[in-house]
């Protein structure tokens, strides 16, 4: 919703680190795409992405590709209106073999997710990241790097009172400056009681019709 709220209908949305497909689907479900491009590593889940799309009926398709080791396809390079990605956030070696074999869609390096961001954008794309709150300073200088800016700023908060756990923020290519910090997302009221804008997301009530009336 952060990323699709009010967003003309997108010629190509690309999914870093797509995993099943959850961010990408989700974007079908808000906004109107013509087509979803979903970058995965691990082919299993590339495969599994590849019947979420064809069951939601969207048009798109899966590429199996390790971003660290060959960066993105060329057929993607200047395509997206939209790119989405909640990339690894864990140290690649972190943790036991185990808990590493547990986290390992969710470990190594930032920066090939930052990268492939700055080329798969056309010239007026938008990039959305979700990143944990604690580690914003990372993801900012990584966009810095891959010459992208920060434009929007919202932090999620699980209640009123604790810190912010996740920041979802808007890149693009353009001039420093101008960021636009919003209100912070409160996920619950108290224990097991969502807020009412989190229960308004998961119950499907911000759909297209309501962030984009035409």
């Amino acid at each position: 919703h952060f990323a699709a709220r009010g967003r003309p209908k997108a010629r190509c949305v690309v999914d870093l680190g797509a995993g099943v497909g959850a961010l990408a689907l989700a974007y079908g479900f808000l906004a109107a795409a013509a087509r979803l491009d979903l970058v995965e590593r691990d082919a299993e889940l590339a495969r599994l992405s590849a019947q979420n799309l064809a069951r939601a009926g969207l048009a798109g398709a899966p590429h199996v590709v390790d971003l660290e080791r060959t960066g993105l396809p060329s057929v993607l390079r200047g395509a997206a209106d939209v790119v989405l990605s909640n990339p690894p956030f864990f140290p690649e070696a972190a943790g036991t073999t185990a808990q590493a074999s547990k986290r390992s869609a969710r470990s190594g390096p930032l920066a090939p997710f930052l990268v492939a961001a700055a080329s798969a954008l056309g010239r007026r794309g938008y990039a959305f990241f979700a990143y944990p709150a604690p580690a914003l300073a990372e993801l900012l200088h990584g966009a810095r790097a891959a010459q992208l800016v920060a434009k929007r700023l919202r932090f999620v908060h699980a209640f009123a009172d604790s810190p912010a756990r996740l920041a979802l923020v808007e890149l693009r290519r353009a001039k420093p400056g101008g960021l636009v910090i919003e209100p912070p997302l409160v996920e619950w009221t108290e224990r097991n009681v969502r807020s009412p804008e989190l229960a308004a997301l998961v119950e499907g009530a911000l759909t297209r019709r309501a962030v984009d009336p035409g």
